[in-house]
């Protein structure tokens, strides 16, 4: 009872290999993680598994079908809540039954399954979605709201194998908490894509995917870093004992290359004495500079297998090392009125989204902003800014610059490459050189540099974003992070905790990410309720 993947290649439309010749087992009770960098194929194969995508090669196997929950959900807008948990069907016909309609479809329709309207509204109750009608619209939803019907669909179906694909996304701390819960108590195999380390280290097998194929960790996210924290060093002591060769090497190189210059030296002096014959000192002379020609070529060849060798010992290490990217601090001096506010609220269609509230921001605060799925996070941030007004109460804005990263990274500008965009934050006037130094520096290789930003995925965005602030002469005075970990993959993520908990100027975070607000170091909140 499972998954069994034999051989799985997927090609892309353009003809480009994502992955080829991957195998996989999971069985019941089996819990995985599937890690790995953007862009490496995760939710593809996740959708491979779902049979939402055709395979190029290989085969999918599963003991029963399986629920998927995708990552993107707008596609579903246009559906009910009820198709969207596969009920939709059954729920019109017995409804049709009940009002006196008993054409033999709608019993064939319904197969005897009576109880499938109290199954519905007792899995929607359960995710806290009782105040929505069934055969209401999924466009009338928030993202968090989308994610946990798919969720109910768990408890009505009960299936045996089960796909989650960055389920935590718009996902507020009580729902994590649920969903935390379920998939520990669950018996079925169960396959997740997340950059939650909380969630990751709930499963019992990691999985990471590459381009080299998929590897198996017998263990937890925890357990799986600590291998790659091993594998890292084990690395580095190969680039140290490659470079100290290398060096070694090189002098043996050097050493002979002066021999050969005294043996030339004393050869000429030989001739010049004449105290051997001329054909004699020639026939020494041209076995000389033979064996010395074969040494130094076998002493190049060395040098260059050595290089070699460096080379892809230093691609590993990039590959394994989590980027470093410093954000420059403000020059505020600390403590210094940022903005106050006194009973402050904001009404949407009449109704106001929070209680009023009252609070200081100071030059160095470290604060979180918490409150529920539709509480009006995001808009309390565009009043501290100044992008709006409150509709009752007062604030005070001092000046201060900022910078605004949120999920979407709405920062980078689609239509430029990434060197155009690097350029245009080059207010240091840094020679292109520089730029180009920068952007390989921050894992963009040189082939990339004239892709449009559109294409990016969104852990290459974090990136570019980061890289840009790098070269800006422009440190913020505030850095807003609006759920800035969504759709980030693990390692992303680990760039973004550590640039963001080295930075010492003000920050303003609306996250419901655990290990990341635990990592960054917050030192006070404002509730909204």
């Amino acid at each position: 009872m499972g998954i069994i993947i034999r051989s799985l290649t997927y090609i892309h439309p353009d003809r480009e290999p994502l992955f080829e010749n991957i195998s996989l087992t999971l069985t019941k009770n089996d819990k995985a993680a599937l890690v790995g960098n953007n862009g490496t194929g995760k939710s593809t194969l996740l959708q491979l598994i779902a049979g939402k995508l055709p395979l190029s090669a290989g085969s999918v196997n599963l003991s029963d079908p399986a629920w998927y929950v995708p990552q993107h959900l707008g596609q579903f807008d246009t559906l009910s809540i009820a198709a969207v948990l596969k009920a939709e069907q059954k729920l019109l016909a017995l409804r049709a039954i009940l009002s006196g309609d008993v054409a033999p479809d709608h019993f064939t329709c319904l197969a005897d399954d009576w109880e499938i309207e109290d199954k519905v509204q007792a899995a929607l109750m359960h995710w806290h979605l009782e105040h929505l009608d069934p055969m209401q619209l999924m466009n009338t939803l928030s993202g968090g709201e989308k994610t946990r019907v798919f969720l109910a669909g768990i408890l009505i179906h009960s299936p045996h194998i089960i796909l989650l694909d960055e389920p935590t996304n718009h996902m507020d701390a009580s729902g994590r908490e649920q969903l935390y819960d379920m998939i520990a108590a669950s018996k079925a195999a169960i396959l997740v894509v997340s950059h939650d380390r909380t969630l990751l280290n709930l499963l019992n097998i990691t999985l990471e995917l590459s381009k080299n194929g998929i590897e198996l960790f017998g263990g937890n996210y925890e357990f799986y870093r600590e291998q790659k924290e091993n594998k890292l060093n084990a690395i580095q002591s190969q680039l140290d004992e490659q470079q100290k060769s290398l060096k070694q090497a090189r002098q043996k190189a050097r050493d002979m290359a002066e021999q050969r210059q005294k043996s030339e030296a004393r050869g000429k002096a030989g001739g010049r004495s004449q105290s051997l014959p001329r054909i004699v000192a020639g026939g020494l002379k041209r076995k000389a500079e033979q064996s010395t020609a074969k040494l130094q070529d076998a002493h190049n060849e060395k040098i260059n297998g050595v290089s070699e060798t460096l080379k892809q010992v230093r691609a590993q290490i990039q590959h394994y090392q989590v980027l470093k990217i410093d954000l420059k601090n403000s020059g505020l001096h600390q403590g210094k009125v940022l903005a106050e506010a006194k009973a402050i609220s904001y009404n949407y269609e009449g109704n106001p989204l929070w209680q009023p509230l009252s609070f200081q921001i100071r030059s160095g605060d470290r604060i979180r902003i918490e409150g529920r799925n539709g509480a009006g996070k995001t808009t309390l941030l565009k009043i501290i800014t100044g992008g709006i007004q409150p509709k009752t109460g007062e604030i005070y804005v001092a000046g201060f610059s900022s910078l605004y990263l949120d999920q979407d990274y709405t920062l980078i500008q689609n239509q430029l490459s990434l060197l155009e965009h690097v350029q245009q934050f080059n207010s240091r006037n840094l020679p292109e050189h520089e730029l180009r130094s920068l952007l390989h520096y921050s894992q963009f290789p040189a082939e990339v540099w004239d892709r449009k930003c559109a294409t990016l995925s969104g852990g290459e965005k974090l990136k570019l974003a980061l890289c840009c602030l790098a070269v800006s002469d422009n440190t913020p005075d505030v850095l807003i992070l609006d759920e800035p970990t969504n759709n980030l993959d693990v390692r992303s993520l680990e760039i973004l905790t550590l640039a963001v908990k080295e930075f010492n100027g003000t920050l303003l975070v609306i996250s419901h990410d655990r290990h990341f607000i635990e990592e960054i170091g917050l030192n006070k909140h404002i509730y909204m309720q």
